[in-house]
């Protein structure tokens, strides 16, 4: 069975930082792509970020480059997503997927919510 938990959300002030976390569990980590997305109350999901299988290729959302940097660990099974300089539009359900092309298989955590508010 295939699970993706996402942690590290919370309360955070504007012009602060957070480090979301996605650790993966029951797929062959190092063949999926991997992505953050997001979702605020009342708007459609939106990409905030991508990373190919071997890391050597990011993609970012044009509301969130330069502020924030996609990562991932093939040796923990775990993509991070580091923000910087939050802004209030930035408060969403951040949500994690693994998606292999080949296959067309693709998988969703169950998101972690990040507020900033001051």
């Amino acid at each position: 069975q295939v699970h993706l938990v996402e942690s590290g959300g919370g309360l955070v002030q504007p012009g602060g930082s957070l480090r979301l976390s996605c650790a993966a569990s029951g797929i062959t980590f190092s063949a999926y792509a991997m992505g953050w997305y997001r979702q605020a109350p009342g708007k459609q999901r939106e990409l905030v970020a991508t990373i190919t299988t071997g890391g050597g290729t990011t993609n970012y959302g044009d509301s969130v480059k330069g502020r924030f940097t996609i990562s991932r660990d093939n040796a923990k099974n775990t993509v991070y997503l580091q923000m910087n300089s939050l802004k209030p539009e930035d408060t969403a359900v951040y949500y994690c997927n693994a998606e292999r092309k080949l296959t067309g298989r693709s998988y969703w955590g169950q998101g972690t919510q990040v507020t900033v508010s001051s």
